[in-house]
């Protein structure tokens, strides 16, 4: 009997230095929620350089979190080499959205997902004759552009085993070596190459289908679960009430 009730009481305690170190004690406490965000992935999160500030559809998603958490919001400046660093070092609460791969999930905790999108290659408008499908890009003659740190980096090994893979480190991004004639083509998002075919008039997708539909979420210390249960359930709530519906509509953007 002695020994059950020490049992029991050692489960209670750990249980409770268990939800004492969470991160969602620690956001309430400090009155601020740390968000690490890369600033360079159009429309999800832009850093305009002359004012420093962020903007985009997950920004709008940590600045509502922020406010239903019923603190403020901090954006730290993060790199994708680095991204997951971030959160094994405690730079940061949480990230805006990265795609989840096992790769990350190894050292990361992810949130519930709430985002879905396709991945194209983008090349120059001037040569989609020669570049008019992915496999016309697998070749030893083709060079792809990647940014490291990015999910598309593994990919691009996987999609173009023959190709020449060129990795720029940002803030230089894979499509500014497609624009500069130094790559000739480039994976990324079907989210943001609508947006950067616009931006961006020369470029042009490859008008061959979306392939590897990946799942973002956000990113939380791997072992608090009571942080990533908090913000996956709110990430659910938020859903039902019509907000990331509203958002989509705000960004013209369209999950899978």
């Amino acid at each position: 009997m002695f020994k059950k009730i020490l049992t029991i009481l050692a489960i209670t305690l750990f249980a409770a230095s268990a939800h004492a170190a969470s991160k969602l004690d620690a956001i309430k406490k400090n009155g601020e929620l740390r968000v690490g965000t890369t600033g360079d992935w159009d429309p999800m999160s832009m850093k305009d350089p002359a004012t420093n500030k962020y903007k985009g559809f997950d920004i709008d998603v940590m600045r509502e979190l922020a406010k239903d958490i019923g603190v403020k919001v901090k954006f730290v400046p993060a790199e994708w080499k680095t991204i997951v660093a971030g959160i094994t070092a405690d730079r940061y609460d949480i990230s805006t959205s990265v795609t989840k791969t096992p790769k990350r999930a190894e050292v990361a905790g992810f949130t519930t997902t709430y985002y879905k999108y396709g991945t194209v290659p983008l090349v120059l408008k001037k040569n989609l004759k020669k570049f008019s499908t992915w496999n016309s890009l697998n070749n030893e003659k083709v060079t792809i552009a990647t940014t490291l740190g990015t999910s598309q980096e593994e990919k691009a090994k996987e999609f173009f085993p023959k190709s020449k893979l060129k990795s720029v480190e940002a803030p230089a991004r894979d499509f500014q070596e497609v624009l500069a004639g130094r790559a000739d083509g480039n994976i990324t998002s079907s989210t943001e190459a609508n947006k950067l075919v616009i931006k961006y008039p020369q470029l042009a997708i490859v008008p061959d289908g979306e392939k590897n539909p990946a799942f973002l979420a956000m990113m939380v210390p791997k072992n608090d679960k009571t942080w990533n249960n908090y913000v996956s359930k709110w990430i659910k709530d938020k859903k039902s009430s019509g907000f990331f519906k509203t958002l989509l509509a705000k960004y013209n953007l369209k999950s899978l």
